[in-house]
């Protein structure tokens, strides 16, 4: 069964879209119920509704903060 699922699986509060793959809470639980052209028509519309969302950036991880801060150390010291 063909599904546009990419394993985001994330969820935006004022759409109610995944960022991942576009479809609202109720169509992913109710994909397996669907109509192949259910499927289908919905595979359609997938597209544009990601389009309209903005994901916010991702939490600076310990390991980044510490690069950036090397990068920014070394900078100053070239100078």
């Amino acid at each position: 069964m063909e599904s546009p699922c990419n394993l985001v699986c994330t969820i935006d509060p004022t759409s109610g879209y995944c960022f991942g793959c576009g479809r609202t809470g109720d169509e992913i639980a109710g994909w397996t119920g669907f109509s192949p052209a259910e499927r289908r028509d919905l595979m359609i519309v997938l597209p544009e509704r990601l389009a309209t969302l903005t994901r916010p950036p991702r939490r600076e991880t310990r390991r980044s903060a510490l690069a950036r801060a090397r990068g920014a150390a070394g900078g100053a010291d070239d100078a």
